[in-house]
């Protein structure tokens, strides 16, 4: 976890993951969106580029080359954490603002979860999970 952390913790870094996951690739619009300072944002995107989260793709605008970051495969693997999150807040944290954001299945627009699973496919109860520092042989 911790090494996971080193990537992803600090403070906007999975905000500007859920901006890619949403198609908002382009600094202006992220920054835009989240009105997180410019010095904070090149931080956050380099150190996601570095660490294979995002990468960086050059675009045409007004003459000028710019990038947008995509997300890569790594990138996409962090969208059932981004899921496990907001259910999380959705849960546990007072109402504030309605739902904002919600994963669904592109092929079917149903709602999507995340579920903690045993090897044979069935669902566990998060409430039973354990954390082990050992690693099964």
């Amino acid at each position: 976890m911790a090494r996971t952390l080193e990537i992803v913790g600090e403070r906007w870094t999975l905000l500007v993951v859920r901006e890619a996951f949403l198609g908002r690739t382009r600094f202006a619009e992220i920054r835009e969106r989240l009105g997180v300072a410019p010095d904070v944002l090149t931080d956050r995107l380099d150190t996601l580029v570095a660490f294979g989260v995002l990468e960086r793709s050059p675009y045409r605008d007004g003459g000028r080359t710019r990038d947008e970051y995509l997300l890569t495969d790594a990138g996409r693997g962090l969208g059932p954490v981004l899921i496990a999150l907001a259910e999380w807040g959705d849960e546990h944290r007072p109402p504030r603002v309605p739902q904002a954001t919600h994963a669904v299945d592109g092929a079917t627009g149903a709602t999507l979860r995340v579920a903690l699973l045993r090897e044979d496919g069935s669902v566990a109860d998060p409430l039973t999970m354990q954390l082990r520092t050992d690693r099964p042989a």
